[in-house]
Order: C-alpha cells, then structure tokens, then sequence
C-alpha cells in the first residue's frame, strides 16, 4: 500500500492540530482523534481498493517480433468490479530492447476494460523473455494506492523483420506497391512464359500471331509473353567479423538477414527457386533452391540463429562450394561487407569467376557515420584523424566496387535502412530485363 498525495496532505494535518495542544488544553486529544479518523479512512479505502484479483490484466503480441523494427504490445485491463479507477501499469519487457516506455496510465469503468500500446524495438536476434505485469491502482476515497503482481512471464522469439514481408503481401492484394517503395519493371512482349492473349496490334510480330484464336475470334489475335517465372535466385550471406558492426544499434549482418528474407518472400511468390547459403571462414549453411512457399520459411528457420563468427571470409572456399552444388545459371546475391586486403582480392577474384556462368550482385551496406566522418569540417586534431581514416574507407570501398563492375559484376551500395527495398527493386529490375 502507497499513500498518495491527498493521503498524506490530511496525514499531516494531525500535526498543527497536536501542536495547538501546547497553547490550548485538550487540542492534542483532538489531534490523536483526527489521526484515528484519518486512519480508519486509510483503512476503509484500502479495504475498498480490492485485491488485484479484481482485475483481469493481459498482454498480446506477435507470437514472433521483428528484429529492428517497432513492434507493438497490447496491453489489456478489465474490471471486474462495480467500482472504477485510475491506474498505472509497468511491463516487464525484456531489458535489451529499446522501449518508448515501460509504464502506461489509464482509468478503467466499472465492469469495463481498458486497452493500451507501447511499442518495442529488439536490437538482436535470438530467445528472450518477458517478465510479470506490475499493477498500481488507487482506492475510489483516493488516499492509497494498492499494487499487484500478475504472473504473465512468457518467452518470446525475436526473428528476422517479418513486419515489411505482411506489409508487402497486404499492398500487393491492394495492386498499391508503389507505397512500400517498390517499382515495377514487368515487360510485356518479352521472355517465352505465356501471359495472355490479345487483339494484334501493327506493330505485333507476326510469328506472334495465335492462329486458332483468329479464327475463332475472326480478327488477328496475338499472344503475349511474360518473364519466366522459374528462374534460379541465390542469396550469399557472409558472416564474417566485418558483419557484426553496427549500423544504428543493430548489426550490418542483422539487416542483410533482413533483406535476404525480404528477396526470399518477393521472388518465391514470383515463381522463382530460391536458395540461401552463409559462410566465414567455412561454409555454415546450404539450402538448395526451391520453389514455393514453404522454402521461405525453411529460409526464416536456418537464418533466425545465424550469428557472425570472429573470422575472416572465405571467399574462395564459400564460391567454389556454391559452384559445386548450383551448376545452373542463376542470380546469386552476396552479402558482405568490403575492406582492404586479401579478402577483397579473394572477393573480386572468385566473383569474376563466378560472372562467367551467372549473374552476381555483391551487395553492401553502407555507413552513414563513416559518411558524415569522411564530410565533417574537423575542429581538433582527432577530428582530422578521423576524416583521414573515414575518407580512406570509402575510397577503399569505391576502388573494390569499381573493378567489380569493370569486371561485368554488378554491385548495389546503400544504407542499412534502404538495403531490403533496393534489394528487391533491384531483383525486380533484372527480372524484367531478363537478365536472370
């Protein structure tokens, strides 16, 4: 039991009231009356507060949280009492999350319920657990606050960002993409996939024309082709010790999982075989392509526990592998991240190969505090130190990118809030070229 603020206001009155009793006989009487009386209404209001039994509390959530993004927890209060209230309510949310805040405030009716929000952000992926609801209410004479626990510990998985997949999925049945960022570069007239048939159109080829359906119709019709759906995408997703550096909280290699299940999700509901594999300094992971759903979450299941390891990356190793087991053309995406160094030798090397039989994207992801390092206007000689450091990066990394694209590589440099979208328009864009 807490005492509010009006408790101990008429608390406190007591005290003048005994202290009369020094000047005017009995008074103090009065004052031990007074504090009696105040006691018994302390008494009377806690007993009228209830137990928390009167409550019924809950929270609600996704069974899974999105790594890195705002993830909302909904957070219940009924009453099961003919008396309403004030209250405040604390969560006990997994400390390593980054919270808005751990307590809410609210006023539940009599027989009513309350609803509230807060929205959480996890910083890592793997096995967290929530703890018990903590409720604070007041007494309906608002002298005291009683509190109470409610047993709500639960565990709970925080997976790779699931939110843009549904987001997808939703604005996709609402033909409203363009809202999420993505373009689209479908090509009619291209690729050997049927599409539909057509009124012909002057500037049709003729070996395009449906002859049966003319002479059903009794006017041209042609045929209209798509892109091949069954096409071969392969996500490379190095996590070597370079992947483990954080990019607003959140590690490099964090955001490339991000992605890959982003591609994942967008090119098998296009048709295509999708297949993943992680390496280091050895290969960690190989899941060969394979149409459908299912295989996204075969993808979500091997990459929820990927981890970045303390080592250099393989390159060669890693590719060779790859070149084993996939022997048909295919657009393989490596994730990685560029320095100096052998690596970088071994990358541009083994990816120069890899361009002789398909179609390699090395993608990276940028820093933007090394970016406003390499711009700053240095006031001190640590600053200097640090722009000369920064501006030596980002030369290194435009020197790598550069002899990969001389090199027929394709490359796709962005920030870390910008890797899944320009991934998948990317993928789009080289679909619709039929370049895959």
């Amino acid at each position: 039991m807490l005492p509010t603020t009006r408790g101990i206001l008429i608390l406190l009155l007591a005290a003048p009231i005994l202290a009369l009793g020094t000047w005017w006989r009995g008074m103090e009487w009065v004052g031990w009356g007074y504090a009696l009386v105040a006691l018994v209404l302390f008494a009377l209001d806690w007993r009228l507060a209830g137990r928390v039994e009167r409550f019924e509390v809950g929270r609600h959530h996704d069974t899974k949280l999105s790594l890195g993004a705002e993830n909302a927890v909904l957070v219940s209060v009924r009453n099961r009492s003919r008396r309403g209230t004030k209250f405040t309510l604390r969560d006990e949310a997994p400390e390593a999350f980054k919270i808005e805040t751990r307590t809410l405030e609210g006023e539940v009716p009599p027989l009513g319920k309350w609803q509230g929000t807060y929205h959480l952000q996890p910083l890592r992926r793997g096995d967290y657990q929530f703890g018990d609801l903590h409720l604070r209410w007041f007494g309906p004479l608002g002298l005291i606050q009683r509190q109470g626990r409610i047993p709500a510990s639960e565990p709970v998985k925080v997976y790779p960002n699931l939110l843009d997949v549904r987001m997808y999925d939703l604005l996709l049945r609402k033909n409203r993409l363009q809202e999420l960022g993505l373009r689209t570069t479908r090509m009619f007239g291209e690729g050997t996939e049927f599409e539909r048939l057509r009124e012909y159109l002057p500037d049709d080829e003729f070996r395009r024309i449906n002859w049966k359906a003319t002479a059903r119709r009794h006017r041209p019709v042609t045929v209209q082709y798509q892109t091949e759906r069954s096409q071969t995408v392969i996500a490379v997703l190095d996590t070597g010790r370079m992947m483990q550096a954080p990019v607003a909280d959140i590690a490099k290699l964090d955001y490339a999982v991000n992605a890959v299940l982003f591609l994942s999700y967008v090119a098998t509901g296009k048709g295509d075989r999708v297949g993943v594999m992680t390496f280091a300094d050895d290969v960690g992971h190989y899941l060969a392509p394979r149409q459908g759903r299912g295989q996204f979450y075969r993808t979500l299941e091997v990459l929820y526990a990927v981890d970045a390891q303390q080592v250099e990356p393989n390159y060669r190793k890693a590719l060779t592998y790859l070149a084993v087991k996939q022997r048909r053309r295919a657009l393989v995406v490596i994730f990685t991240d560029l320095t100096s160094g052998l690596s970088m030798d071994s990358l541009v090397a083994q990816v120069s190969l890899l361009a002789r039989s398909s179609l390699p994207l090395v993608v990276t992801i940028s820093d933007p505090d090394v970016y406003a390092a390499a711009h700053q206007r240095p006031r001190d000689s640590l600053a200097v130190y640090q722009r000369a450091a920064a501006t030596q990066i980002l030369d290194e990394r435009r020197v790598v990118l550069e002899t990969l694209q001389k090199r027929g590589v394709l490359t796709l440099d962005v920030p870390a809030n910008q890797l899944s979208l320009a991934v998948i328009n990317r993928y789009l864009e080289l679909k619709g070229r039929t370049l895959l």
